[in-house]
């Protein structure tokens, strides 16, 4: 068993020249901020220490996270948030999908994403060139899942072609008084395995993901700070810790959130730089 470095809140602020941090589970639950959070945020403000929070939250726009957040007490402006959705503009131009008719499951902050990127958003029950599960929220959950499921397995069978998107693969997160709750990634697998029992072996039935692990919500982190020399701190091991190693970044594990504090089993490829109990803010 690997034994993980502990690390306060104001050693990271001392160490490293930019802060990246996740939201749900780090600063905030769905339902407020966690203790010590606003102390923290106000101390990064205070010294204007670069940070930015890298969130795989596809619901939100980064104006109307930022505006959640300042209810919180976390005076966290809009640019400084950098959301897996927003990567759907690069993803559609990539993969010509400019005008593309679009299924999106989440609420109009989603489906706002989706325009910006250029897709055309459509409901369930009309054709369409392209799924986005952004969110568990804002539709008919078993309704439209059940919609989009029979229409893809019928344009399986009239060999006509899609894609599958997924800006935030998370499966579960962190809600109030230590509740969980399943995100997108969860009803992607739904669909991945109905679709796989249906066309076993078939390719081209799974989700092109988009948020962490994945490297390019780290490379615009980069591109916004000017450097590498960053520390990701998160809760969760195979997104925020996963993401930051293979991007060659150090990592922070927070027990606030997602991972189990008593695990003491944690891969090697998993392993963060440090762990923290909380993001706890103690002022001198």
């Amino acid at each position: 068993m690997t034994t993980t470095e502990e690390i306060s809140a104001e050693e990271l602020i001392e160490r490293y020249p930019v802060l990246l941090l996740d939201a749900y589970g780090v600063l905030v639950t769905s339902t407020g901020s966690l203790p010590g959070a606003a102390e923290f945020i106000e101390e990064l403000n205070r010294i204007g220490k670069p940070y930015y929070l890298l969130t795989n939250d596809a619901s939100k726009l980064p104006q109307t996270a930022a505006s959640r957040f300042q209810g919180y007490g976390l005076a966290i402006d809009s640019h400084r948030i950098i959301t897996s959705a927003g990567l759907l503009k690069n993803y559609f131009k990539s993969n010509n999908l400019i005008g593309a008719s679009c299924v999106v499951l989440g609420p109009e902050d989603s489906r706002q994403y989706v325009r910006d990127a250029g897709g055309e958003v459509v409901t369930p029950t009309g054709g369409f060139d392209v799924v986005v599960i952004a969110d568990e929220g804002g539709y008919p959950f078993v309704e439209t899942v059940d919609r989009v499921l029979s229409e893809l397995i019928h344009k399986v069978q009239r060999r006509e072609k899609f894609k599958l998107v997924l800006p935030n693969p998370d499966l579960i997160y962190p809600k109030a008084d230590r509740g969980f709750g399943i995100t997108s990634g969860s009803i992607a697998l739904i669909i991945e395995a109905a679709l796989q029992l249906r066309y076993p072996g078939r390719p081209g039935l799974c989700f092109d993901r988009l948020g962490k692990p994945n490297p390019d919500i780290f490379q615009e982190a980069r591109r916004r700070s000017g450097t590498e020399n960053m520390v990701m701190i998160g809760d969760q091991l195979e997104t925020d810790i996963r993401g930051a190693r293979e991007f060659g970044l150090d990592s922070v594990l927070v027990d606030t959130g997602v991972a189990d504090p008593a695990n003491g089993n944690i891969p090697d490829h998993l392993q963060p730089t440090y762990r923290m109990r909380s993001i706890e803010w103690r002022k001198p």
